[in-house]
């Protein structure tokens, strides 16, 4: 795994291995990220499942102003923190739950990534919490990556929808 563009531009970012942990492949993160290249440069990124950090690492490396993390996992965010140190950046870094993430973080972000165990299914439930609490951007985009097709929810756009093999990648606007 590594970093595709920007200042940090081949770096190897380490990942932590285990049962369900599946990194976004380099080939899905080229093309989403070529999709995402004008809304990435001062955008304030939340990476809502941030596992190894390599999204929003990548947006950090690519010119964004500010890169939120968030992981349940104690074993990825040890990662996450050794990936961050490897770049030099300064973050912010929280182990929650997704749910109290999103009901306690403050300020609005232009991308929030979402790229959870692709066993579960939490688009609807993240799309209402963010909805509610009012933390996207006027042009801001939830970027959900899934292994199935998945319908978002009330006043919710399907801006972009893309499939590379098992992973499903759409992007919701309001």
């Amino acid at each position: 795994m590594r970093i595709i563009a920007g200042k940090y531009r081949g770096r190897t970012l380490s990942a932590f291995r285990g049962d369900g942990i599946r990194p976004t492949p380099d080939r899905v993160k080229e093309s989403l990220f070529q999709i995402l290249s004008h809304k990435i440069a001062g955008a304030r990124v939340l990476d809502l499942f941030a596992g190894s950090g390599a999204l929003g690492i990548e947006c950090l490396s690519r010119g964004a102003g500010e890169a939120v993390f968030n992981d349940a996992s104690h074993e990825s965010l040890a990662v996450l923190e050794k990936n961050l140190r490897l770049t030099g950046e300064r973050a912010r870094v929280y182990q929650f739950d997704f749910r109290t993430l999103l009901k306690r973080v403050e300020g609005k972000f232009d991308l929030i990534f979402c790229d959870p165990p692709y066993k579960e299914s939490y688009l609807e439930e993240i799309l209402v919490l963010v909805r509610e609490r009012g933390i996207l951007s006027e042009d801001g985009l939830v970027v959900y990556e899934s292994e199935r097709e998945e319908t978002g929810a009330e006043g919710w756009i399907l801006s972009d929808r893309r499939s590379y093999g098992r992973t499903n990648v759409t992007m919701w606007k309001l």
